[in-house]
């Protein structure tokens, strides 16, 4: 098992297989050319896998696979099943834009993938398109689509922005409530590759907006999960992402593993330790070493809205963030 200096169980650990992406979402790397980390600095599915072999053995339950956009790595349905073969019992997730899902959902399915999130920020084309830089939106609810279809659970994740897509918000909550998928609202998270023009809307501003037409109850959290719960009065539950809050810090259970072999305690800290080294040369007593020390350094809770006003320096796109 590992267990933190905060006494938190550490069993949830996000993997990023790439730090490529096929969209520029102007809230996480707007701006192009970009110089990505040759392949040969990535860490092979084999190498990751041995690595993870060593976390689900301390007691890791659940594994999410990110990027970037993930599904831009060959493959990736293999090292889905590695990991599926090896523990059929562990939870295993997926955070995509859907933009490939479509032709590789099923394969994923058959492979022991279980549940996607999905981002969808708006259900107008050319909105979509303003936001990713790219003509999208069509193909990725067709992507979900595909995914409902072959039984894949999917949540819906929506960056909620002053002036771009804030007059959406009811319509993609009514939108997953129709198809059965959980939305969560998140804040729009400051880091030093978005486009600093951006606002985002907080909480109280979504509920105000989401009170207009529907009635709801606080559930509060769910267990690890960052997110904020609230109910309609038919049944429906959505949440709300609040990074500047620390609240579910308490909590928190997981780690983050870079394409690269960085190991992150949280999402914010740009502190790491690398594995790479390591799983390279096939020390894998090495690796569950720095697990453990990473584990234990994991801090108390993140810097968002810190005396200091800080922001990230590492890009959300290289964690899955």
């Amino acid at each position: 098992m590992l267990v933190d200096s905060y006494d938190r169980v550490v069993d949830y650990i996000r993997v990023s297989v790439t730090e490529r992406c096929n969209f520029r979402c102007n809230y996480c790397m707007p701006e192009k050319p970009f110089s990505w980390v040759p392949k040969e600095n990535l860490l092979s599915f084999e190498e990751m896998f041995e690595f993870l072999k060593v976390a689900m053995d301390e007691g890791v339950k659940k594994i999410r696979i990110t990027g970037g956009e993930p599904l831009l790595r060959a493959d990736l349905n293999q090292f889905i099943k590695m990991i599926y073969d090896y523990k059929p019992d562990v939870d295993l997730a997926m955070t995509t834009n859907a933009y490939l899902l479509k032709g590789c959902a099923q394969k994923l399915k058959d492979a022991g993938l279980q549940r996607l999130n999905v981002s969808i920020d708006s259900l107008k084309p050319e909105v979509a398109q303003k936001i990713a830089q790219k003509d999208v939106l069509a193909t990725v609810l067709e992507g979900v689509e595909e995914a409902l279809r072959v039984g894949l659970k999917v949540k819906v994740n929506m960056v909620p922005m002053k002036g771009i897509n804030s007059d959406e918000i009811i319509d993609l909550l009514e939108y997953c409530k129709e198809r059965g998928m959980t939305i969560r609202f998140i804040e729009y998270m400051e880091n030093r590759h978005a486009d600093e023009k951006i606002e985002g809307l907080k909480s109280d501003e979504l509920l105000s907006i989401i009170a207009q037409k529907y009635s709801f109850k606080d559930e509060g959290f769910d267990g690890h999960s960052p997110s904020h719960y609230y109910i309609l009065e038919n049944g429906y539950e959505f949440g709300i992402i609040e990074p500047y809050e620390d609240d579910f810090c308490k909590q928190c259970n997981r780690i983050r593993l870079t394409a690269e072999g960085h190991l992150i305690p949280c999402l914010y800290f740009d502190e790491a330790m690398s594995i790479a080294e390591f799983v390279k040369r096939g020390d894998i007593k090495g690796a569950a070493l720095v697990l453990k020390e990473v584990v234990k350094n994991k801090p108390e809770k993140n810097r968002w809205g810190g005396e200091d006003d800080e922001v990230s320096t590492r890009a959300f796109y290289e964690t899955g963030g």
